[in-house]
C-alpha cells in the first residue's frame, strides 16, 4: 500500500499545481505557482515516505542538493543543445528573432513543477520500489515504458514520440538516479532539458503545445530529424544523445556498485537506499 499512498500524495500536489498554473494567464504568477508546486511536492514526498517506510529520505538528502541539481541542469542544457546543434547543421532549425522574455520566465516555473513532480513520481516512487523487487534493469525498462506511455495524452502526441520519450527520458533520468541514488541530478537534468527546449530554443516539448520562449525559432524538414509536431524529443538525434548519456550514467553506477541485480523472492528484504554512498 505504500506505493499507492505515495503516488496519491505527490499526484495530488502535481494536480493542484497544474490547475493553479492553468488558471493564471500571467508568466510571473506561473513562475510563482510552479516554484511553490515544486517545493510543496518535495515536502509532501518527504513526509509520506517517512510515514509509510519509516526511514530517512536519503534520496532527497539536503547536503549537496543545490550543487547536484545545478550539475543536472547543466547536463540537461548541454544535451539538448547538442541535439539542436545537429538539427541546425542540417538547416532544419532556424532562429527568426527574439521571442518572449516573459514567456521564458513563465516556463521557468512551469518546467520546475513538471521536472520535480515527474521525477518524484516516476523515479522516486515507481522506479525505486519496482527496483527493490526486480533489480535495476527490469525496473528501468518497465518504468521507462510507463513514462513514455504517459506522454500519449499530450495534445500533439504520437506513438513514436512516446517510444522516444520512453527510451530517452525513461533511460537517462533513471540512470542519473541510479548513478547517484539521489533525485537531485535527475530533477536538474529534466528541468535543464525541458527549459532548453522551450524556454531557450523555442521548440515544442513532448507535443505539449508549450508557449514561446526566449527565441522565435522554427524547425522544418524530415520528422526523423526534427521530431515533427512532437518536437525535437521525437528526433533520432535526441534518442542517440540520450542513449549515450544513459550508458555513461549506467557505467558510473556500475563502477560505484549501485546497480541492483535481479533477486530471488527470499532475498528481497533490504531496500536499495542502503546502497547509497
Amino acid at each position: 500500500m505504500r506505493v499507492v499512498w505515495q503516488l496519491l500524495a505527490v499526484a495530488a500536489v502535481a494536480f493542484a499545481g497544474s490547475q493553479g498554473i492553468a488558471a493564471v494567464d500571467n508568466p510571473w504568477f506561473t513562475l510563482v505557482f510552479g516554484g511553490l508546486t515544486a517545493v510543496l511536492a518535495v515536502v509532501v514526498y518527504r513526509w509520506v515516505v517517512r510515514r509509510t517506510e519509516h526511514r530517512p529520505v536519503t534520496e532527497l538528502a539536503r547536503p549537496g542538493a543545490g550543487l547536484a541539481t545545478g550539475r543536472g541542469v547543466l547536463i540537461g542544457l548541454a544535451l539538448f543543445g547538442a541535439v539542436i546543434a545537429n538539427i541546425a547543421l542540417l538547416g532544419d532549425y532556424q532562429v527568426r528573432g527574439w521571442g518572449s522574455v516573459p514567456g521564458a520566465v513563465g516556463l521557468l516555473g512551469f518546467m520546475a513543477a513538471a521536472a520535480v513532480t515527474e521525477e518524484l513520481l516516476f523515479r522516486g516512487i515507481l522506479f525505486r520500489i519496482v527496483e527493490e523487487r526486480t533489480g535495476t534493469g527490469i525496473a528501468l525498462v518497465l518504468t521507462g515504458v510507463l513514462f513514455g506511455l504517459s506522454h500519449l495524452f499530450n495534445p500533439h502526441a504520437s506513438l513514436w514520440g512516446a517510444i522516444a520519450i520512453g527510451i530517452e527520458a525513461g533511460g537517462l533520468l533513471t540512470a542519473a538516479y541510479v548513478a547517484t541514488r539521489r533525485l537531485w541530478v535527475p530533477i536538474g537534468v529534466h528541468f535543464g532539458w525541458n527549459f532548453a527546449a522551450a524556454g531557450l530554443f523555442g521548440t515544442e516539448v513532448s507535443g505539449n503545445g508549450t508557449p514561446q520562449g526566449l527565441l522565435d525559432a522554427v524547425t522544418s524538414g524530415s520528422p526523423v530529424v526534427t521530431g515533427g509536431d512532437f518536437g525535437p524529443e521525437g528526433s533520432l538525434y535526441s534518442v542517440l544523445v540520450c542513449v549515450l548519456a544513459t550508458c555513461a550514467f549506467l557505467w558510473l553506477a556500475r563502477r560505484r556498485g549501485l546497480l541492483v541485480p535481479r533477486r530471488k523472492r527470499a532475498e528481497r528484504v533490504d531496500t536499495v537506499t542502503t546502497l547509497a554512498p
